[in-house]
């Protein structure tokens, strides 16, 4: 079943179809691969824009490279230079190579959808290579920025029982180290939690989290604030409307307090499980269990969130966790 559609993303995504430089006979390509986008793939709104501002923009620049409006026949015939014009294009232009990487994987996408359809194949698209995208070393916060940032984040909202559940994800985030997904997706029945619990996370990994007092605090003031009635198979954590909480709310309350606490814009729901892995490794835990309670397939992804000594070795997670102390 489709989901209704928002007006307003329509709008835009129908205006900037109607901006697309193609010929007619690439226009109908077009307009097939924005109907798989939306109908088949039922890709959010804001993907589908970003996918058409970036064939918009490349096939922009092609026409402005080969002088007439890009065809059906163009679209088969481009050559690795046309394609290496354009990436030294967005390269004169100083756009990042994640923001290239992105553009290339939406011409890309374009193209496959032509090909397994049986419409066109071209076949240097596949020789260009991806931009090297460098590594961006996880931020964590301080003990203290982290203690705040689950102390304050209830004071947004004046709604108790919405203070209260934004209380209850934060510390799963920064007690559990879970992902916002993983914490958003937690259905009813998980709660009054136990001393630990099976989070199911990428990849449909399961691992087992120990769960602090704390944070079974939090979650039952939650339960006990919240107005609406919750099914045990339904979500643990609702939004105004009733529905699964957006993780964008959770954003917009970091965001917030970003300012208020003078943060930088590295602090994000995810720098908190980020300082879950630093803060418990700066405390005595050892890297191969914090591996095991983030759910990494491997040691190389948790030391991306370390930046203290890996040879301290204690694994016991109720004394080294900070929330965790008396």
């Amino acid at each position: 079943m489709v989901e209704p559609r928002n007006p307003a993303g329509i709008k835009v995504i129908e205006g900037l179809r109607a901006q697309i430089p193609a010929a007619p006979d690439a226009q109908d390509l077009v307009d097939q691969w924005l109907r798989y986008l939306v109908s088949e793939r039922q890709l959010a709104d804001l993907t589908v824009q970003a996918y058409l501002r970036e064939l918009r923009d490349f096939l922009a620049f092609i026409q402005a490279y080969e002088g007439e409006p890009v065809g059906r026949d163009k679209l088969e015939d481009l050559k690795v230079p046309n394609f290496r014009a354009w990436l030294a294009d967005r390269r004169l232009r100083e756009l990042s190579n994640k923001s290239t990487a992105r553009a290339l994987s939406a011409i890309r996408n374009f193209y496959r959808f032509l090909e397994r359809n049986g419409i066109l194949k071209n076949q240097a698209i596949q020789a260009i290579g991806t931009p090297k995208i460098p590594h961006s070393v996880p931020r964590p916060l301080s003990e203290a920025a982290a203690a705040r940032v689950v102390e304050e984040v209830g004071d947004i909202d004046q709604e108790p029982w919405v203070a209260a559940r934004d209380t209850a994800v934060v510390t799963l985030l920064y007690g559990c180290g879970l992902r916002i997904s993983e914490a958003l997706n937690l259905n009813r029945h998980v709660a009054p939690m136990s001393d630990s619990m099976i989070i199911t996370g990428k990849g449909n990994k399961q691992r087992l989290v120990p769960i602090l007092p704390v944070v079974q605090d939090a979650v039952n003031t939650y339960l006990r604030l919240c107005p609406f009635p919750l099914k045990p198979k339904g979500p643990l954590f609702i939004g105004v409307r009733r529905k699964r909480l957006s993780p964008r709310i959770i954003q917009k309350r970091i965001e917030v307090l970003r300012g208020s606490l003078g943060l930088p814009p590295t602090a994000t729901p995810h720098a908190l499980r980020h300082s879950f892995a630093t803060h418990l490794l700066s405390n005595g835990g050892d890297l191969r269990t914090i591996q095991e309670l983030l759910g990494h397939a491997s040691l190389k992804s948790t030391q991306h969130y370390t930046e203290v000594d890996t040879q301290q070795l204690l694994k016991v997670y109720d004394n080294a966790h900070p929330s965790g102390k008396n």
